[in-house]
């Protein structure tokens, strides 16, 4: 008779308490591994934000889906509407200083995100 009982065991598991941090602020540069042929070792890399680039006209499912929805017959592809997530996974692009390769890294789900904003002072200011 242990099975029944899993339910009340349900919150101790550490996936389930997973706590978003409120704010996520990561610095300009980090001393990362640069994995290039140049270099193959920890350098200074400069920190971005990855951005999706524009979408391609000329991209194999943009052509398909525009041929498909040509002529009558209305929207020919579900539409995305049960959005559920309010977080983001936050993607950094890192550039090696030295051989200016480029490298990503994605960071835990976050709502909020800085590049390297000052540290705000706790406490008395005088």
């Amino acid at each position: 008779g242990e099975a029944p009982l899993r339910h009340l065991f349900w919150k101790s598991s550490p996936r389930n308490n997973f706590q978003f941090s409120k704010m996520v602020n990561v610095p300009k540069e980090r001393k990362t591994y640069c994995a290039s042929s140049k270099c193959r070792n920890h350098q200074v890399h400069k920190v971005t934000q990855y951005k999706a680039g524009k979408a391609s006209n000329f991209a194999q499912g943009k052509r398909r889906y525009d041929t498909k929805q040509m002529g009558f017959g209305g929207q020919t592809k579900p539409v995305f509407h049960k959005k559920a997530k309010t977080t983001r996974k936050v993607v950094l692009r890192l550039e090696c200083k030295k051989c200016k390769t480029k490298k990503q890294l994605t960071l835990k789900r976050t709502k909020h995100f800085e590049l390297g904003a000052k540290k705000a002072d706790t406490g008395h200011q005088y």
